[in-house]
């Protein structure tokens, strides 16, 4: 267990390829029977992974339990992109931020808070700023913010809204799922992993690869930007120079995405891996198989 800023961290050990276990959490919760755990903190979609956790099956943990503590859950990567519902999975305090699927730059984040959470967050003794929401509640109410806002990024992100809800949120999900898929086929098709190693937890926003052994993934990323001036992501933590990330969100198209393939599969073979096949094939093949519903269209 760690201690930052005051506050005792305690981790839920897990498996970096899969979701988290709901069961493992009621079972440590219910192993809290003097209720010091004050939050549990989980992510909607974990970057560096590809992984997407059930935030209602860990709601449904919680309350297993019968734990008071405070639902506290970052959907930085995922809003926008796929569903999130706060109020029907009981979340208690929700943080997002502009530099995904709302395809801005980063600089605004966002916090969405329960009663249950303000009430919480009246008797907290804890130093706060941007989570001092009192101030910022009443503020907000007259349509204001207790310091300078970031202005520019403001009418960047009524533009976004617009786009998003001028395209339907059925459509924007429909077109980040069928993106994952057509990735998640590429990589099949070349021959190797995906991170996120449970089929019903991949991300619709990016898809984590596994470098073969002796494949130094950062190295292998730095060809690619070098020469075809292609960014991939890295991996994080334990997985850095073991996996590269292939982002598909935001403001794209099958087209940008299939040439965002092609810089990765050349990559591979002037890298000298070897691969199964040919991925921009089978994501050619799943596009051409997959056309977007007539519905939607229109929309997207």
């Amino acid at each position: 267990m760690a201690r930052m800023m005051g506050v005792k961290i305690e981790v839920l050990k897990g498996d970096w390829r899969r979701a988290v276990d709901p069961a493992a959490v009621t079972q440590r919760l219910r192993a809290d029977t003097g209720h010091e755990i004050k939050a549990i903190l989980a992510v909607q979609i974990d970057t560096a992974s590809g992984v997407v956790n059930d935030i209602a099956a860990i709601r449904q943990a919680i309350n297993a339990a019968g734990h008071p503590a405070l639902f506290m859950v970052d959907c930085v990567a995922s809003l926008g992109c796929m569903p999130f519902d706060m109020d029907g999975w009981g979340v208690d305090v929700a943080m997002a931020g502009s530099q995904k699927g709302l395809m801005m730059p980063p600089g605004i984040s966002f916090n969405a808070l329960s009663p249950k959470a303000i009430e919480a967050s009246k008797a907290a003794t804890l130093p706060k700023a941007y989570w001092g929401w009192d101030e910022i509640v009443e503020m907000n109410k007259g349509g204001y913010w207790p310091s300078t806002p970031n202005t520019n990024l403001l009418y960047a992100l009524s533009e976004a809204l617009d786009m998003i809800l001028g395209q339907g949120l059925a459509a924007v999900f429909a077109r980040h799922q069928r993106w994952g898929e057509a990735v998640r086929g590429a990589v099949r098709a070349w021959g190797l992993p995906t991170q996120c190693a449970d089929a019903s937890a991949h991300s619709p926003v990016l898809t984590g690869v596994v470098t073969p052994a002796g494949v130094d993934a950062d190295a292998l990323r730095k060809l690619i930007h070098d020469r075809f001036d292609l960014s991939l992501g890295t991996g994080l933590g334990k997985v850095k120079g073991r996996m590269f990330r292939i982002g598909h969100l935001g403001d794209s198209n099958d087209l940008t995405l299939m040439a965002a393939l092609a810089g990765v599969e050349m990559g591979l073979k002037l890298a000298g891996v070897a691969t199964a096949g040919s991925g921009v094939q089978a994501a050619m093949d799943f596009f051409a198989a997959h056309p977007l519903p007539q519905s939607l269209q229109a929309a997207a």
